[in-house]
């Protein structure tokens, strides 16, 4: 077994990622290839912290969200995001990895109300983490939420998936020269405007704290795994 370069890991997982390309809602293949991935990085003995997004059932700056009052909306992605964290937890533990679900936002009956010290507790004891519910607040992002809970549980690392397998100095998508950065600084992300690696807010948090992020794309198969032992993988935002 190969050594692990970190110990403990926060992975921010957006909601689309539980659906397939271009759907809504939770797909049971992609859950079942998000479980495998993370099931991998758990046989090295690293600590596994999740942030997940609710993309996939809610976003609030799409056209018939704005509509509705922002804490209303936002609220209502927090929501959508304890459903993606209870559907990765049954994925998890069919697997036969323990697993917790904390949640920013009180319903006991559903998942373990958000305590650091018992999500802490959970890590040392290998359990799996899973934080629902953002930050419990409106106007913040997943992201924000997830720079926070890494900052919370003293986390090595962000494993920040994305679509793309690294950052650009331009959308890839849109632009076939555009140019892929191995390493990038805290202030490079945040005057980047073409290509936003993380909301501001989630970076500067990350920046002020000294948290390194790994700007990965997950489609592409045992890339944690490969980026936990210590290989070149997307790309890597620090001082």
């Amino acid at each position: 077994m190969l050594a692990s370069k970190y110990k403990r890991i926060l992975l921010k997982l957006g909601g689309e990622s539980l659906c397939g390309k271009g759907h809504t809602g939770i797909d049971t293949q992609n859950v079942a290839y998000l479980a495998d991935e993370i099931q991998a990085v758990k046989a090295h003995g690293v600590e596994i912290a999740i942030v997940i997004g609710g993309g996939n059932f809610w976003r609030g700056n799409d056209p018939y969200a704005q509509t509705i009052e922002r804490a209303t909306a936002d609220y209502m992605g927090m929501l959508a995001t304890v459903m993606n964290s209870l559907a990765l937890q049954d994925a998890l533990e069919k697997r036969g990895l323990q697993t917790r679900v904390q949640t920013a936002i009180e319903m006991r009956a559903v998942a373990e109300p958000y305590i650091r010290r018992r999500a802490i507790r959970h890590l040392e004891k290998g359990r799996i983490v899973i934080f629902g519910a953002g930050t419990g607040n409106p106007f913040f992002t997943t992201d924000t939420a997830a720079a926070l809970r890494a900052q919370e549980i003293d986390a090595d690392i962000l494993f920040k998936a994305t679509k793309v397998d690294g950052v650009y100095d331009k959308d890839p998508l849109k632009y076939p020269d555009a140019k892929k950065f191995d390493r990038i600084s805290y202030n490079d992300a945040i005057m980047m405007e073409q290509v936003q690696v993380m909301d501001n807010t989630a970076l500067s948090l990350c920046m002020d704290n000294h948290l390194p992020i790994l700007v990965f794309d997950l489609a592409q198969p045992r890339s944690i795994e490969r980026a936990v032992l210590g290989e070149t993988v997307g790309t890597l935002v620090t001082k």
